[in-house]
């Protein structure tokens, strides 16, 4: 059919069409990375020290746990789900691995373990969700409480990792910029290689994959994914697993550089795992998300704690400020789907 037979409605839009036309649901994570800038501007005009090498640093090393954490999350939230049993993972994996290290057992068996204790978690959240019909809420609140008891019962101690496990490898420090004549480097360590490496990987199974295609598929409507013959079922497994195995990572990333594990590490991290999604303009309804923009969210969430103490801010505020900016991007995302849908 020649554009001829158009309609004149169809003539003046298809002409107004531009490759550079920004999708509406994408704006929520395009003010995330404006927040994140105007959030740097801000410390560097008021302290002079956001826009140097060492803050960029410290910044990475201090959060690679928690865009890994992030990442892990953006899976079962693309769905309409959440995974509320990643911080108790990290507790249980950290705590198995010190209690195996300070026996004896080499790091390298430690840190299978505690990838395996990931995906065994995963994999039981996957059967309360897919064989008994739970909520992913209700399903992944009661692997999130076994994880922690577990925990606890293992030890409440803090117990720290034995130095000659090799174990801290994973924290070495790696200068990508030493300039002797300056005392500001940029320096990471592994475990920002390890969180760069997470973040490829997850985009490329939720962007290039026929898995991801169906993560998608499963957060705009399950019932039309079923009956499209996608895999729904093996999808869902596959996101739990992989939350809690990406959990198990985080894991092994921040004990290799705190050097120690207790029963209460990761309490409150599944939130800020879920406010690093959100921000990031992922829908918490499910169907649209970036992992690109849960790494965005996850550095907002990671520069208001510095933000904050130079301020002389109270911890406790710092709450509240999230609180509040997840309030905003809820509603920013509301309107923005009332929007497209008129």
């Amino acid at each position: 059919m020649t554009s001829a037979a158009a309609t004149p409605k169809q003539r003046v839009t298809a002409k107004k069409r531009s490759p550079f036309t920004i999708n509406p649901q994408a704006i929520p994570t395009l003010a995330a990375v404006v927040i994140f800038i105007v959030m740097i501007i801000i410390g560097e005009l008021m302290f002079g020290t956001y826009l140097r090498l060492g803050f960029i640093s410290s910044l990475l090393m201090d959060h690679s746990y928690l865009i890994i954490l992030a990442v892990a999350m953006t899976f079962p939230i693309l769905t309409g789900g959440i995974d509320l049993s990643v911080g108790a993972i990290v507790a249980i994996t950290g705590v198995v691995a010190a209690k195996l290290m300070i026996a004896g057992v080499p790091s390298w068996v430690a840190i299978i373990v505690m990838l395996l204790i990931g995906v065994a978690f995963g994999a039981l959240a996957g059967i309360l969700i897919e064989q008994f019909n739970m909520q992913p809420f209700i399903a992944t609140l009661s692997t999130m409480f076994l994880a922690r008891g577990i925990a606890s019962i293992i030890s409440t101690d803090s117990l720290t990792v034995p130095k000659d496990n090799n174990f801290s490898w994973l924290a070495t420090d790696i200068h990508l910029i030493d300039n002797p004549k300056i005392s500001n480097d940029l320096t990471v360590d592994l475990g920002v290689f390890v969180a760069v490496i997470v973040v490829v990987i997850g985009y490329i199974v939720l962007h290039k994959t026929r898995t991801g295609r169906t993560i998608y598929a499963i957060g705009g409507s399950r019932s039309s994914a079923e009956l499209m013959g996608l895999p729904v079922k093996r999808t869902q497994y596959s996101i739990y697993i992989i939350s809690a195995l990406l959990a198990s990572v985080a894991s092994i990333v921040y004990m290799a550089s705190m050097g120690n594990a207790k029963n209460v590490v990761g309490v409150g991290w599944e939130l800020d795992a879920v406010a690093s999604v959100v921000i990031g303009g992922t829908l918490i309804s499910g169907g649209f998300g970036y992992v690109l923009g849960s790494v965005i969210g996850a550095l907002v969430r990671s520069i208001i704690d510095p933000l904050t103490s130079d301020f002389s801010v109270p911890a406790e505020a710092v709450t509240i400020v999230v609180g509040v900016m997840i309030l905003i991007f809820v509603v920013l995302q509301r309107a923005v789907m009332a929007v497209k849908r008129r």
